[in-house]
């Protein structure tokens, strides 16, 4: 079946999925997120394993504690973002009710020098591409979903409303070059910085005091154009839907000349914003499979198969 025509059925579904009320909504992400714990799914276990990596510290009671409320947000979102691609963009924007930074993001924004919006897996990113879109024109890296069915849905729900204002490119070599041409015009690029890139596309630095293979593009990025790095998420608040802009300067080691430097300060930005609500923190991602080389290390996800189901 065509890809295009698949995408169109799967969001025809998420729009029944997105148009249910607040509430229902609320309960079906909690839903899901029982449904984890009782069958041991993929996310609770991705997840444990990260907060044992990550937060060796907390005891087993504080750990499970953190656990489920990950997994509770994780399902959240998964039901707000369904909401947030499916409904009119300005209605999505009216769930915003602060902006904290905004000066900074106006005066990067005015300078001409260019602009890299570093946008880690905290709160809703998906709601902050539609505030970064209503702003300003913008490109948007992304990493290609490995089907054509999925790319097509992403790139549908992704889009933004006035043609032009979101450009979204593919994270390959040749695209990347678009990234450089955008910054050098003084525009504006978006980049989820956490994503564990292949294996020589990036540097080992500490997240969470584990060595992670970190993407070295921002840091080139910056380096290279001089343009202005911020960081920026959509904080949700409590249990309402309601959601907070939040923008920081980055740390200017990330522009260093050498990307191990670079890598280093983009890690401990990332982390300190996660500390905020470690819950809003995405652990359902393995981000230390790729190990460094000749540290006799094991990808520390490989015996999920072991694991007992949760207590």
């Amino acid at each position: 079946m065509n890809p295009d025509r698949t995408a169109n059925l799967l969001y025809t579904a998420a729009s029944g999925l997105g148009h249910l009320p607040w509430p229902v909504l609320n309960r079906c992400g909690d839903g899901l997120a029982r449904l984890q714990r009782w069958s041991g799914g993929r996310e609770l276990r991705v997840t444990r394993r990260n907060l044992e990596l990550a937060l060796p510290d907390l005891d087993a009671t504080a750990r499970t504690t953190l656990e489920r409320a990950v997994l509770r947000s994780t399902g959240r979102q998964m039901m707000e973002t369904l909401r947030l691609w499916t409904h009119p963009h300005a209605d999505n924007l009216a769930l915003i009710d602060g902006e904290d930074g905004r000066e900074l993001f106006d005066a990067a924004l005015h300078s001409g020098r260019g602009l890299i919006v570093s946008a880690p897996h905290f709160g809703n990113w998906e709601l902050l591409n539609q505030w970064l879109a209503a702003q300003t024109p913008l490109a948007i890296l992304y990493k290609p979903p490995e089907s054509a069915v999925g790319e097509a849905f992403l790139r549908r729900v992704r889009a933004d409303e006035a043609p032009g204002r979101i450009t979204q490119v593919r994270a390959e070599g040749t695209a990347i070059r678009a990234l450089f041409k955008t910054l050098a015009a003084g525009g504006v690029v978006g980049i989820l910085p956490d994503q564990q890139p292949k294996a020589g596309d990036g540097e080992f630095a500490p997240f969470f005091g584990v060595q992670a293979l970190t993407m070295t593009l921002l840091n080139r990025l910056a380096q290279r154009t001089g343009a202005t790095v911020l960081h920026a998420w959509c904080q949700r608040s409590a249990d309402t839907p309601r959601f907070r802009v939040c923008i920081e300067r980055a740390d200017p080691g990330i522009a260093d000349e050498d990307p191990k430097i670079g890598v280093a300060a983009l890690n401990r930005d990332i982390e300190r914003i996660a500390r905020r609500d470690l819950a809003q923190y995405q652990w359902t991602y393995k981000r230390y499979t790729l190990r460094p080389p000749g540290s006799g290390e094991v990808n520390p996800y490989a015996d999920f198969e072991k694991h007992s189901r949760p207590r």
